[in-house]
């Protein structure tokens, strides 16, 4: 199907990539408008996308002031041409401002075993690397977790807003993982194990 959406893009003369994609400008940060506000109720809007459960990831980064890293479930895979991930973060963060200074970012992807690490990197204003070993990843230098399954290195390519959330856009430089580990599930409000 993508073969044939790149020939009719050729057929009528429309650009293609043929090489690196250019990041979009930097989007205007901006309150969120009065009309933009959920018309239900966040209790319910919680309970509700409870339900679905995801993945578990410490999104990592190294900036002149060391390093730096919060606990996230909101992460996917974006594209394969180019290879793009994303995953979002509240606009209130204090991690993100250090992760956007740095540029890059690690996505440590955790295992059904390392609850207790995602608790340590939800906590806000602690020394969240207190005890953690880590490494440089290959391309960013950003901090690659010891004992994660899999990790994704990545330089920004683009933010976007999304009310109260910036979407962060990453370009893989690199990326390695084992064949094996269960991975760490978040549903309703508590860890999980996949179980086949």
């Amino acid at each position: 199907m993508a073969a044939t959406a790149v020939r009719y893009l050729r057929s009528v003369g429309a650009p293609t990539a043929t090489g690196p994609v250019d990041p979009l400008p930097r989007p205007d940060l901006r309150a969120v408008g009065d009309d933009e506000r959920m018309p239900v109720d966040p209790g319910e809007f919680r309970r509700v996308l409870g339900h679905f459960a995801s993945g578990v990831t410490i999104v990592t980064a190294h900036d002149e002031e060391g390093p730096a890293g919060f606990a996230c479930q909101s992460f996917a895979s974006l594209s394969l041409e180019p290879p793009l991930v994303v995953f979002m973060v509240a606009r209130t963060s204090t991690t993100w401002p250090r992760i956007a200074r740095a540029g890059a970012f690690c996505v440590n992807i955790l295992g059904a075993d390392q609850g207790g690490l995602c608790h340590a990197f939800a906590v806000s204003g602690a020394d969240k690397f207190a005890g953690v070993t880590h490494e440089p990843a290959p391309a960013t230098g950003a901090p690659l977790l010891t004992g994660v399954p899999a990790w994704i290195d990545c330089r920004i390519h683009a933010v976007h807003t999304g009310g109260d959330h910036l979407i962060v856009v990453g370009r893989v430089e690199t990326l390695g993982g084992s064949a094996d580990g269960a991975p760490l599930l978040f549903h309703r409000g508590a860890f999980g194990r996949f179980t086949a």
